[in-house]
C-alpha cells in the first residue's frame, strides 16, 4: 500500500571557501606549467562565478567524498533534530567513489555512524542523484521503512589536479589535455547534499511532499558521452577498459583514466530532456501553467536558452523569475547538485504553502533523464519556544564552602565534573530529543519506566550508606537517612506520572534495569556497603545537581512539546518549586563542610562523582537496552 512521503530536512556540505574563476588553476595546477587556453572561454559559456574544491593550493585533497556526504548527512539530521540511531535506510549516490570497492553507500554509512541499516548504492553521474531519491522514496512508500536518507557527493577536482596528467603521452607531446577532458576543468565543483525523508511531516516547519518521480535511460540509443574508465575509437566507438591494459601505468599513459565529455553527442540531451517533459504533459503529470518553481540541472549556462527554445516551439512557456539555480554561485556538483539547489531553495527562500516545484535533472553519461515533483507543505503547528537550548551556558550547582581549603579545592573539582556531566548529557540521544523538541509521548513513557527502575535503588542504597555510617558522625548519617525518605517519595511521583500518561502499572513492577542502570546500582550499592561511605557524597552532588539545575527544564520543555499537565511531568518538574531540593542541597553542604573531610576523603568524594557521572549517562544512553 504506497503511503505519502516527505523530504523533512535537506543538509549540504561545501568543502573550504568560494574559489572564483581566477583562483581556479591555484588549486588544480597548471599542465605542463602554462595557463589553460581553453578556460576563459568554457567559463564565459557555463556562467559559472564560484565553486568548491576539496583541494588545497599543494593539490592535496583534503576531504574524502564518502566523508563530505556524511557531514551533509549530519547537517541534514541536526535541522530536523533527528537522532541517527532512529534512521532505517541510506540511498547514496555519486558519479566516481573513493573506492571501486566496497559500495559507495558502505562508505558513507560507515562515515557517518548511522546504526545498522538497509543501504543502497547508486553510480551514474548526474542522475545517480535522483536514483538514490526514488530509491529511499519507494522504501518509504511503500511501508518497508518508515524513513531514510538520501544522499549524493561528488569530489571531481581530484580528478582535474595537473599532477595527474605528467605522464600522459598526448599531454607530454602537446602540452595540454584534450578538449574533451579539458573543458570539464572549468566545469565540475565537490560538494554533497542529503533529504530526511519521511512518511509524515514535520509539524512546525515547511515540509516537501514528493508526488512523483519518473527517470528514462536512453542508453540504446548513444555511445556513452561522459565516461572514464576508456578511450573511443576514431569512429567514437568504445575502445577497451582501462582495467584491461596490461598494466594501470599503462591506461594512465594512454589518458584512459581521464573524465571525458563526447562533445559530438552531448547536445542530445536537450532534446531528450525536453521531449520527456512534453511526454509528462501528455500523461498529465505536469501543468507549466501550475507550476511555481522549476529547478532545472544543466551543467552550463550554454544549455539553458536551447531547453528555453525548444520549449517554446512546444507551446510551452515558463516565466523566467520560475527557475531556480545556484550554479552560478555553488558550480555544478554533479549528482549532488539538486540536494543542494533545493537544500538553497527551502532554507533561504519565502515558499508558500501547496506551491509546485518540478526538478528536472538530466544526465549524459549514456543519457538518463529525470524528473522530480514536490509539493511544499506549511507548518501546522507555531514552533514552540522551548525553556531549554542546547547553547544555554552550564552552571554548576552552587555549593557554599565556609572558606575551608579542603571544601574549596573539593568544588572547584566538583564544578570541573558538571561542566563535562552536562555536556556530554546534551548528546544522549534521549536527551537530543528535548533540547531539540521532537521526543514523543512513547519516548518520555519509555524514560520514566528506565528512570523508575534506578530511583527504586535510589532510596535503598542511600539507606545503606547511612546504616554503615559510624555514630561518631551522627549528623552525616541524620542527613543520608533523611534523603532516603524523600528518595522513597521520588519513585512514587515517578510511578503517577508515568500511569498518567498511558504506562501501564503492570510494566512498572515487572521492569527490568537497562544497561546502565544495571552498572550505576551495583556500583551504588558496593559503595554504600563500605564503612563509613563518605564519598557517596559525589554521587548525590550529581544526582541531586540533575534536579537542582536541569530535570525542571526537562519537564517543562516535554510538558510545552507533548501538552501534559502537571501529574504527568511532576517528577521533574517538582524539584524547581518543591523545599525539598534546597533541603537536599543543604544537606550535602552540611556534609561536605563535616570535620569528617579529609584530603584522601575529597579525592574519593571527587572520583566518585566522575564514575556516577559516566554511569548515570550510561543509564540514558542505554534507554530500552535490557
Amino acid at each position: 500500500m504506497s503511503r505519502p512521503v516527505y523530504i523533512t530536512a535537506i543538509g549540504k556540505f561545501l568543502p573550504g571557501q568560494p574559489i572564483g574563476n581566477d583562483e581556479m588553476e591555484d588549486y588544480l595546477g597548471f599542465i605542463s606549467g602554462k595557463p589553460s587556453r581553453s578556460k576563459s572561454r568554457m567559463l564565459s559559456q557555463n556562467g559559472i562565478k564560484n565553486r568548491y574544491y576539496a583541494l588545497d593550493k599543494n593539490q592535496n585533497t583534503t576531504q574524502s567524498v564518502a566523508g563530505m556526504t556524511a557531514k551533509a548527512i549530519d547537517d541534514c539530521l541536526q535541522k530536523n533534530g533527528m537522532d541517527k540511531k532512529d534512521i532505517q535506510f541510506l540511498s547514496a549516490a555519486t558519479t566516481q567513489a573513493d573506492l571501486p570497492i566496497p559500495g559507495f553507500a558502505s562508505m558513507v554509512h560507515g562515515a557517518s555512524e548511522l546504526p545498522i541499516c538497509g543501504i543502497a548504492s547508486h553510480q551514474s553521474v548526474c542522475a545517480a542523484g535522483m536514483m538514490a531519491i526514488k530509491n529511499g522514496f519507494m522504501h518509504v512508500g511503500s511501508g518497508e521503512v518508515d524513513n531514510a536518507i538520501a544522499c549524493a557527493g561528488e569530489l571531481p577536482s581530484r580528478m582535474f589536479k595537473a599532477k595527474r596528467f605528467e605522464n600522459q603521452k598526448s599531454i607530454v607531446d602537446n602540452g595540454s589535455p584534450p578538449l574533451e577532458t579539458d573543458f570539464l576543468r572549468w566545469m565540475l565543483s565537490d560538494g554533497a547534499g542529503a533529504f530526511l525523508l519521511k512518511n509524515h511531516p514535520n509539524r512546525d516547519t515547511f515540509n516537501l511532499k514528493i508526488e512523483w518521480i519518473e527517470l528514462k535511460s536512453h542508453a540504446t540509443l548513444f555511445e556513452p558521452c561522459m565516461y572514464t574508465g576508456m578511450n573511443k575509437t576514431a569512429v567514437g566507438k568504445q575502445g577497451k577498459s582501462w582495467i584491461d591494459y596490461d598494466s594501470f601505468s599503462a591506461a594512465d599513459q594512454a589518458g584512459a583514466i581521464n573524465l571525458k565529455q563526447d562533445i559530438r553527442l552531448v547536445n542530445n540531451i536537450v532534446g531528450l530532456g525536453v521531449q520527456h517533459f512534453f511526454q509528462l504533459i501528455e500523461e498529465g503529470k505536469v501543468d507549466p501553467k501550475r507550476l511555481d518553481w522549476l529547478l532545472c540541472h544543466y551543467s552550463s549556462e550554454y544549455f539553458k536558452q536551447p531547453v528555453v527554445d525548444l520549449l517554446k516551439k512546444g507551446g510551452v512557456t515558463i516565466p523566467e523569475r520560475k527557475w531556480f539555480t545556484n550554479l552560478h554561485s555553488k558550480g555544478n556538483t554533479g549528482s549532488a547538485s539538486i540536494f543542494i539547489m533545493l537544500e538553497e531553495l527551502l532554507y533561504h527562500h519565502s515558499l508558500r504553502d501547496g506551491q509546485k516545484i518540478l526538478c528536472m535533472v538530466p544526465e549524459s553519461g549514456r543519457f538518463i533523464t529525470s524528473f522530480m515533483m514536490l509539493t511544499v507543505l506549511g507548518p501546522t503547528d507555531k514552533k514552540k519556544i522551548l525553556p531549554l537550548s542546547k547553547e544555554d551556558k552550564i552552571l554548576a550547582p552552587s555549593i557554599s564552602t565556609k572558606g575551608k581549603p579542603i571544601q574549596e579545592r573539593l568544588v572547584r573539582g566538583l564544578t570541573s565534573v558538571w561542566v563535562d556531566f552536562e555536556n556530554d548529557l546534551r548528546s544522549v540521544p534521549i536527551i537530543k530529543k528535548i533540547y531539540n523538541g521532537t521526543i514523543t509521548l512513547e519516548e518520555y513513557r519509555l524514560l520514566l519506566l528506565n528512570l523508575r527502575q534506578q530511583v527504586v535503588d535510589g532510596s535503598q542504597w542511600i539507606a545503606r550508606a547511612a546504616s554503615n555510617i559510624s555514630m561518631e558522625y551522627f549528623d552525616v548519617r541524620s542527613s543520608f537517612i533523611s534523603h532516603s525518605r524523600d528518595e522513597h517519595r521520588d519513585y512514587q511521583m515517578l510511578e503517577k506520572n508515568y500511569i498518567n500518561c498511558g504506562g501501564d502499572k503492570e510494566d512498572l513492577y515487572k521492569g527490568e534495569k537497562n544497561l546502565g542502570s544495571e552498572a550505576l546500582s551495583a556500583f551504588m550499592f558496593h559503595t554504600a556497603s563500605n564503612p563509613n561511605p563518605f564519598d557517596l557524597l559525589g554521587a548525590m552532588f550529581i544526582i541531586e545537581g540533575l534536579g537542582n539545575r536541569i530535570a525542571g527544564k526537562w519537564g517543562r520543555a516535554v510538558q510545552q512539546l507533548l501538552d501534559l499537565n502537571n501529574d504527568q511531568v511532576s517528577f521533574f518538574t517538582y524539584h524547581e518549586i518543591s523545599d525539598s531540593n534546597e533541603n537536599h542541597f543543604e544537606r550535602f553542604e552540611n556534609a561536605i563542610n563535616s570535620d569528617a573531610l579529609t584530603e584522601d576523603l575529597a579525592k574519593k568524594v571527587l572520583k566518585t562523582a566522575k564514575v556516577v557521572a559516566k554511569l548515570y549517562r550510561m543509564q540514558l544512553v542505554e534507554i530500552g537496552n535490557y
